[in-house]
């Protein structure tokens, strides 16, 4: 059974949302997560906030990784404002929380007596945010200030983002295409703000198509992979074959192609079991966390893919590429792509077998 995906938790980018509209920031923060594209946003957010234009260059003190130090720090945060209320202390892949105790406790002693005019921001990009879960000084920062995890966000967030950015360039797009362009490109925003500019000066018209989205935008690897296992499930063997090479020819992974393939025949065995068992589709899209229009979508073709195979082939197919994948792994370099051909030649088949 896949693991159940997680909610993101956005409860402390939330508030710091509310008080850079209504005001009471905290005078420390901590900035991680996977969503680079959503926390610089809020960074810039937050210097507009604290910096006075035109006096950023004496009101922001930064420094980066192995030009940081805990004297670097201290002696930032202590610097006075100059025309302005506040100063902005930015400190980019400084390990805050992987310290030796004696810096950690001078770390403690600094952020637990932060000046009223001073604003100081952790920010990890690079570097792995990793918190102690039983953390004096982790306390402290929640207590003095917030943690905040830009994780990636939930596809109906990111549909109504991706209609925005749209309108914002002067163009539309329905639900149903939006949420495909995240199946396409991934849940990234940073990626998908880069396919949205390129698909808006490709449209010639205010309604961007599913046609629009296919001609300019790049596929995540994943998506592509999971086009073409959909093809050989559904007996196109021709496609199947075509994409593959494809993706051989631009040197892709073939671990990688082979994860995604067995993921979908470890979907394509679970709906065939939910057919069997006359089970609804919502507590099959569920149980693999395929949320979203397009997504629920897919949904629907696996289970009616899946009423082409019998419950034995499934879990055939299943295993063959548990050991397809083993083979890749040992394969001699260049013939690791022989592996996956002779795999989809095999499954291609779609051979009756005995298990």
């Amino acid at each position: 059974m896949p693991p159940k995906k997680k909610k993101p938790d956005n409860t402390a980018r939330l508030e710091l949302k509310r008080a850079l509209k209504e005001g009471g920031l905290k005078s420390l923060y901590v900035f991680h997560g996977e969503e680079a594209f959503l926390r610089d946003s809020y960074l810039g957010k937050l210097k507009q906030t604290v910096l006075p234009a035109g006096l950023e260059d004496f009101n922001l003190h930064t420094a980066k990784g192995k030009d940081c130090s805990i004297d670097w720090i201290e002696q930032a945060v202590d610097c006075l404002p100059m025309m302005s209320e506040r100063t902005l202390v930015l400190v980019t892949d400084f390990d805050l929380f992987g310290q030796k105790e004696k810096d950690r406790d001078r770390l403690m002693g600094i952020l637990g007596a932060l000046p009223d005019y001073c604003t100081l921001v952790f920010v990890y990009d690079l570097l792995a945010c990793k918190i102690p879960g039983q953390s004096k000084l982790a306390a402290l920062v929640n207590k003095a200030g917030a943690i905040v995890n830009f994780q990636r966000q939930e596809e109906k967030t990111l549909v109504s983002w991706i209609c925005g950015r749209f309108q914002k360039a002067g163009k539309s797009i329905d639900t149903m295409d939006a949420s495909y362009l995240v199946f396409l490109c991934g849940d990234l925003m940073h990626d998908l703000s880069s396919q949205i500019g390129k698909i808006a000066a490709y449209a010639d018209h205010t309604r961007v198509t599913r046609d629009d989205i296919d001609a300019v935008a790049i596929p995540q690897v994943s998506a592509v992979v999971f086009t073409m296992t959909d093809a050989l499930a559904r007996k196109d063997f021709d496609k199947a074959a075509s994409v593959l090479a494809d993706l051989l020819h631009s040197q892709e992974s073939p671990v990688m192609i082979l994860s995604v393939m067995g993921k979908y025949f470890r979907q394509l065995y679970t709906a065939r079991l939910f057919l069997d068992q006359k089970r609804p589709k919502a507590e099959f899209a569920a149980l693999w966390n395929m949320n979203g229009y397009y997504m629920e979508q897919q949904a629907g073709r696996l289970l009616e893919a899946a009423g082409k195979f019998s419950l034995p082939w499934c879990r055939y197919a299943v295993r063959r590429c548990a050991e397809a994948d083993a083979a890749v792994k040992s394969a001699p370099r260049g013939q690791d792509g022989d592996v996956l051909t002779a795999l989809l030649v095999e499954l291609a088949s779609g051979r009756r077998v005995a298990v």
